[in-house]
């Protein structure tokens, strides 16, 4: 991702935190980003109080794009089960990108490992609501438990998509979808 030169140094330094910090982890340093985001330092502790908020923010400005990747359409938009599969049919497409690294907001827990951490804080946020819209589908399509399903289907996701992200697993024979289904058979849902 290139940065440019019409774009606000704030814009630049969020654009260069959500390529690094996904490409290579929240360890990256101020200096690489800055560089990347051709800003300098004292412009970036300007904008930001600390390289934690600028990582918070970077999620933050990321989730309608990633929210937006994952979401099944309308309401109308198919039965309750088509709209959850479409979610991991999704995840495996991005998977087999060569760019695909997993799930930047499970990445950011894995790595944080504290969840008083702004950009933790984002991310289980992020990561809740996905839980919520699995359940709000699970209700719908009849689940007998739609919180166990919810739960299974994020846990699910996540695996696959770390698993995707280190390529230990590869995603494009649908095993995801596959694996889906059992559960939605299993819970009832139609």
């Amino acid at each position: 991702m290139a940065t440019t030169d019409k774009a606000s140094p704030r814009d630049r330094l969020l654009d260069a935190a959500a390529q690094l910090f996904y490409r290579d982890g929240v360890s990256i340093g101020v200096e690489a980003l800055c560089r990347t985001a051709g800003v300098s330092k004292r412009s970036m502790y300007q904008l930001f109080d600390s390289k934690d908020e600028m990582l918070a923010a970077s999620l933050e400005r990321q989730i309608p794009r990633y929210e937006a990747q994952l979401a099944a359409g309308p309401q109308d938009a198919g039965t309750p089960r088509e709209r959850i599969l479409y979610v991991f049919e999704r995840l495996e497409e991005a998977s087999v990108d060569a760019g695909y690294h997993g799930c930047p907001y499970l990445a950011a827990l894995v790595e944080l490992k504290d969840p008083e951490h702004p950009a933790s804080v984002v991310a289980r946020a992020v990561k809740e609501r996905l839980k919520a819209a699995f359940r709000a589908q699970a209700e719908l399509g009849g689940a007998r438990d739609p919180e166990l399903l919810a739960r299974q289907l994020l846990l699910v996701f996540d695996g696959a998509s770390a698993r995707a992200g280190a390529r230990v697993e590869a995603l494009d024979d649908g095993l995801a979808t596959a694996t889906v289904s059992a559960l939605l058979d299993a819970a009832g849902v139609t």
